[in-house]
C-alpha cells in the first residue's frame, strides 16, 4: 500500500462539481478581483472563527506583513519570533523593515514559553512579538503571554497559519487574539486551490488599516494614503474557500481522529509522540513525534521503502537559516529549536484517510526495529 504524507484531492461528494459551476458563473459575470463573493466569504469566515473582524488577502505571508504594519510595527522596530517556525514568520518581519529577534522554544511543548518571552523582553526591549501556534495546536501559555505582553506594552501578533479551528481553554484561538493571521495554502486544514490568507482582529482600526494596506494603500480610487501591497483576495479563491468552509468541521474531526489513533496505537519506543497541552483542542493539522536525531535518517529510509510519506516540520531553526544572518538582530538559544528540527518526524495525516491507510502506517511503524 502507498500512503502519501498528504492528499489534498479527497473532496466531499459534489464539491468538485459545485466549484466548477460556481467558477463558470464567476467567468460569466466577470467577477475576477473582489466582488460580492469575497465579502460573503469574509462574513462566513468571521462566523466560523468567532473573530470580531476578518479580512481575506492574497497569502499567509502578506497577512503577517500587513498585520504587523496595521498593528503599529514600523521600520527598525524589534520583533521577537520563536526560533521554531516557518520562514515566512521571519521574512515578514524583515519585509516590513523591522528587525527579527529569535527566542528558543520548549522541547516538551515545541512552543514558546512565558519564561522565554520574559527573557526576551528583558534583554531586547521589543516593540512586538509574533506568537506562533504550530502543528494545529496553540501555545499552551498563550493567555499568560498575552497578559504579560500587555503589561509590558509589547504588541502581540499571532501566527495561526496552522491553527484554524484550534481552541485554547475551549475558546477559538483566533477569536481570543488581539491580532491574528492565517494561511489558506492548499495543504492547510482550510485550504484554497492556490494562495490565500486571512487577517483577524478585535480592533476595527487594525482591520481598516489592513484593508487599505493590502490594496496599494488606497484611501480613494486614485488616492493613496499609505505605501501598501497588492494583496487582494481573488474572487475564485474566495469562492473555493467559501464552498470548503461548511465541510471544515468534518475534515478536522477526521484529522484529529488520525492523530489520536497514532498516539494511542503506535508503541514503537523509537518514537515519542507529542500531544497538545491539556488546555488546547487541536485541529489535527499534523501528527508530531520526536526521535533520536541520529536515528531519524534510517527511519525515513524505512518509511520510503514502505511507500509511506512523512514530514519534518520544520527541519531548521530560524536563526540557523542561511538567509537569517544579515537580518537577525539577536537571539536567545538553549539548543532546543535546533534539536527539535533534527528530531521531529510527522506521519501521514490528512482529511478522510481510510482506516486501511491508518492501520498500514501504524503496523508498519510498530514493526520498525
Amino acid at each position: 500500500m502507498k500512503v502519501p504524507f498528504i492528499d489534498i484531492l479527497r473532496y466531499e461528494n459534489g464539491f468538485y462539481e459545485t466549484v466548477v459551476k460556481q467558477t463558470a458563473d464567476l467567468i460569466k459575470n466577470g467577477h475576477f478581483v473582489g466582488g460580492p463573493i469575497v465579502g460573503q466569504f469574509e462574513k462566513n469566515l468571521n462566523t466560523y472563527t468567532q473573530a470580531k473582524f476578518s479580512l481575506g488577502c492574497a497569502n499567509g505571508t502578506d497577512a503577517i506583513q500587513v498585520a504587523l504594519r496595521a498593528a503599529g510595527v514600523d521600520k527598525n522596530d524589534k520583533v521577537m519570533i520563536p526560533d521554531m517556525t516557518f520562514w515566512a514568520t521571519f521574512e515578514a518581519v524583515v519585509n516590513v523593515g523591522a528587525i527579527p529577534y529569535t527566542l528558543d522554544v520548549s522541547r516538551e511543548t515545541l512552543h514558546l514559553t512565558l519564561a522565554a518571552v520574559k527573557e526576551g523582553v528583558e534583554k531586547f526591549n521589543p516593540k512586538a512579538l509574533i506568537l506562533v501556534h504550530l502543528y494545529g495546536w496553540a501555545c499552551p501559555e498563550t493567555l499568560e503571554i498575552r497578559q504579560y505582553c500587555k503589561e509590558k506594552n509589547v504588541l502581540v501578533i499571532e501566527d495561526c497559519a496552522q491553527a484554524v479551528g484550534t481552541k485554547i481553554n475551549n475558546e477559538s484561538i483566533i477569536a481570543s487574539a488581539e491580532v491574528a493571521t492565517t494561511s489558506f495554502y492548499p495543504a492547510k486544514v482550510l485550504g484554497a486551490s492556490g494562495d490565500a490568507g486571512g487577517i483577524f482582529s478585535k480592533s476595527e482600526e487594525v482591520i481598516k488599516t489592513s484593508k487599505i494596506l493590502l490594496n496599494h494603500g488606497r484611501t480613494g480610487h486614485y488616492d493613496h494614503g499609505l505605501i501598501g501591497w497588492n494583496s487582494r483576495l481573488g474572487a475564485y479563491e474566495a469562492t473555493f474557500l467559501d464552498l470548503a468552509l461548511p465541510h471544515l468541521d468534518a475534515k478536522l474531526e477526521s484529522r484529529r481522529a488520525t492523530c489520536e489513533h497514532y498516539r494511542n496505537n503506535i508503541k514503537n519506543p523509537a518514537l515519542k509522540f507529542i500531544a497538545p497541552a491539556s488546555n488546547v483542542w487541536e485541529n489535527g493539522y499534523l501528527s508530531v513525534a520526536v526521535m533520536d536525531p541520529a536515528a531519524r535518517p534510517a527511519f525515513i529510509e524505512y518509511l520510503k521503502a514502505h511507500d509511506i510519506g512523512y514530514g519534518t516540520v520544520y527541519p531548521g531553526a530560524m536563526s540557523e537559516q542561511p538567509g537569517a544572518a544579515a537580518h537577525l538582530g539577536g537571539k536567545i538559544t538553549h539548543g532546543h529549536a535546533d534539536w527539535i528540527s533534527k528530531a521531529v518526524i510527522n506521519l501521514p495525516c490528512f482529511a478522510y484517510m481510510t482506516k486501511e491507510e491508518v492501520a498500514y502506517v501504524v503496523n508498519t511503524v510498530n514493526a520498525y526495529k
